[in-house]
């Protein structure tokens, strides 16, 4: 039984039992976001999440949000270099001086794609055709870590001025943001 009384449902193995990843998975993971701010809090964690495991980046999100002005891109976008130096200092987020900067570049390329194509949503389900791409592996082993999308659309990013957004990133982040569907198979999710 679950904490709350309801029976045991299957989840996908890489959740593993901690409260809050299994939250995440139930909640979020694969679900369809199609608004900007909360696609640029997506982006900017998955930034932040380079070379570290996704729980960390998930249980100072919090701190994250209040540190990036609740992910309003414009409010981000105009952050000055002292307001950068007083986030390395704050322990509540990753205090990586490039992945900080960048997510103040990132704020600003954001808006400027947000200009040129009505939204940040528009442009990005561009990439898969206005609906996810849901895969029903059998076992985690399947997943793959990048796909042909991710890595066109890392490198249009990458062109648009936005850092941090490998392709590898970008599939977490296609992942994260419901772009892609890659609950197993076994899942409740997937059912």
């Amino acid at each position: 039984m679950e904490p709350d009384g309801i029976p045991l449902k299957s989840r996908c193995s890489w959740c593993g039992e901690d409260p809050l990843y299994v939250a995440y998975h139930d909640q979020e993971w694969g679900v369809p976001v199609h608004d900007d701010r909360r696609l640029f809090e997506l982006l900017t964690l998955e930034g932040a999440q380079a070379g570290l495991s996704w729980i960390t980046i998930l249980r100072k999100r919090e701190a994250y949000r209040r540190a990036f002005a609740g992910f309003e891109p414009s409010r981000v976008a105009a952050f000055s270099p002292e307001t950068l130096a007083s986030l390395l200092l704050d322990p509540g987020i990753v205090r990586n001086r490039l992945k900080l900067g960048s997510t103040v570049g990132n704020a600003q390329a954001f808006l400027a794609v947000q200009r040129e194509f009505g939204s940040f949503d528009a442009y990005l389900w561009a990439f898969m055709d206005g609906r996810p791409q849901v895969n029903r592996w059998t076992a985690l082993s399947q997943v793959p870590a990048v796909t042909p999308q991710a890595e066109l659309l890392s490198r249009d990013l990458k062109r648009r001025g936005f850092r941090f957004v490998g392709p590898t990133i970008m599939y977490a982040f296609m992942q994260a943001a419901g772009l892609v569907d890659d609950h197993l198979a076994g899942c409740w999710k997937a059912q």
